[in-house]
């Protein structure tokens, strides 16, 4: 939306009154019209502000809570897959100190 003039508002006012035959002269009446206008004005653009920012905020925060979801709702990766398994020989002889053992019959 665009922001509105300070004088805008009122010359739109002072046109639309003419058009219904009143026409607006200097006065003091006149004054507070231009001054009520002047800060209706003001409060719009305000506004007009305010929503841009907040819709900025809102739409950064939506982006992040969506990557939360989708990290967490990501189907995993495969495991990478495991070397082979080695399997132990059978057994392994004892090895001998090189002393023959006495059999006792």
């Amino acid at each position: 939306m665009k922001t509105i003039r300070p004088e805008e508002l009122y010359s739109h006012l002072s046109q639309f009154l003419k058009g219904k035959g009143i026409e607006l002269t200097d006065g003091p009446y006149v004054e507070r019209i231009r001054k009520g206008c002047s800060l209706l004005t003001d409060v719009v653009n305000g506004t007009q502000r305010g929503l841009t920012q907040a819709r900025t905020r809102v739409d950064r925060k939506l982006d992040e809570f969506r990557q939360v979801i989708h990290e967490k709702t990501a189907p995993k990766p495969p495991p990478p897959p495991r070397p082979p398994r080695r399997r132990p020989s059978a057994r392994k002889p004892a090895k001998s100190s090189g002393k023959a053992k006495k059999r006792t019959v």
